[in-house]
């Protein structure tokens, strides 16, 4: 049997060592996510009428209830009805 040129025949490195083998999962900080929603919903709160242009309009009505998904069911189901409400009185407006 012929060696390779680093040494010994049988042994096999691992490519990208112990750490690939333990992917990090990341998980969001319910805490930051509160703020965020809260922050979101009392700039709607303080307005009489539709405070974002549309692009942030498309932005906040697709993130708030991804953003609300990452808590509890409950809780979020809360922070999406208040939002609902706010946007639909924000359009009335």
């Amino acid at each position: 049997m012929q060696t390779d040129l680093f040494g010994d025949p049988d042994r096999q490195g691992d490519l990208f060592g112990e750490a690939a083998a333990q992917p990090k999962i990341w998980t969001p900080d319910p805490d930051k996510v509160r703020r965020r929603l809260e922050r979101i919903l009392a700039e709607a709160r303080a307005a009489d009428n539709m405070p974002w242009d549309w692009a942030k309009q498309s932005l906040y009505k697709t993130i708030f209830p991804q953003m609300a998904g990452l808590l509890p069911h409950d809780e979020a189901a809360q922070y999406c009805f208040q939002f609902e409400q706010e946007w639909e009185r924000l359009l009335a407006a």
